[in-house]
């Protein structure tokens, strides 16, 4: 990749828990692991609410970063989003990774009566939410007049604890998105190309290690001089620590007329023992420039002994 790798940063992605009490137990435990954060998706389903589910892990814990996976820019006027984000920044005391994407899963769209756009018009809209929230956490009088929004001499507050504002991710499988990343992130998340609005099997032969090559190449194109110091993970879909790392891959590979060889490749999946995972993750590293890695929540436990070898090395 051409640049000095960076330490490898570990998170867990949840999305829910019985009761308040097992939430807080929950990212004590990510916490006591060795997982630097505790991130939540932003859909509509089976999950908490990740404003305030997030705020509560970052009550529970001490050291733990938490983290929007991604929120959806459509959900939230970005004055509000904005608001939101500090407020979770300055009651973490500056533990706070802001994730933001443009909305992908049409199913939440179309149960909740919000008017499903073409990808061009949900990427605009995000763009403009992205500068206005970037405007609003910097402080001072803030005025924007785009396509989606305007935005009129508002002042941001409360300020977030970092500076200019927390970490922004933004993930995704599209030329356009990425190069946005690329420009404006702080962590760039590859993710397999989400325009379908649905998992099918084109979506998951999208994460291909070949084309995951060709998505770096349009990142650093776009990223320039940033290149250098941008943090690049992969989404995972599934961690599993296993002895029949060929069995599991096969099986998956059928789903959508692959090699289980492509499976293992494949930057989206960690199939293996803890040794064959430290050495995958070590190699995608070379390779792609991904140190930051999201594992499945039902996967945190079993893949524990992976960040312990790999945590900041």
């Amino acid at each position: 990749m051409n640049r000095a790798a960076k330490p490898f940063r570990f998170g867990v992605q949840e999305h829910s828990a019985p009761s308040g009490k097992a939430w807080r137990d929950r990212a004590r435990l990510v916490e006591a692991l060795g997982y630097q954060a505790l991130f939540l998706p932003d859909h509509f389903g089976e999950q908490l609410a990740p404003i305030a589910a997030l705020l509560s892990a970052a009550d529970a814990t001490s050291t733990l970063r938490v983290g929007s996976l991604v929120f959806d820019n459509d959900y939230r006027h970005p004055v509000v989003l904005a608001k939101e984000v500090a407020t979770l920044d300055l009651l973490s005391d500056g533990r706070f990774d802001f994730g933001l994407g443009a909305g992908w899963l049409a199913s939440d769209y179309t149960q909740a009566g919000i008017p499903y756009d073409s990808p061009g018009v949900r990427i605009d809209r995000m763009e403009e939410g992205l500068k206005i929230i970037k405007g609003l956490l910097a402080g001072g009088s803030f005025s924007f007049t785009g396509k989606h929004y305007k935005i009129t001499d508002l002042e941001g507050w409360p300020l977030p604890v970092q500076k200019p504002h927390p970490p922004v991710l933004i993930g995704g499988g599209g030329r356009r998105m990425l190069s946005f990343a690329a420009r404006e992130a702080d962590i760039v998340n590859v993710n397999f190309d989400l325009r379908e609005g649905r998992v099918s099997r084109r979506t998951a032969r999208s994460g291909f290690a070949d084309v995951t090559v060709e998505k770096l190449a349009w990142i650093k194109e776009a990223a320039g001089e940033r290149f250098e110091h941008l943090e690049l993970g992969a989404w995972v879909f599934m961690a599993n620590v296993t002895d029949g790392r060929e069995d599991v891959a096969a099986a998956l590979a059928t789903g959508f007329g692959a090699e289980a060889r492509d499976v293992l490749e494949m930057p989206h999946f960690l199939i293996g023992t803890v040794d064959e995972l430290v050495d995958d993750l070590r190699e995608r590293r070379e390779r792609y420039g991904f140190s930051f890695v999201v594992v499945p929540g039902d996967a945190a436990e079993a893949f524990a002994p992976v960040v312990t070898q790999l945590s900041g090395t």
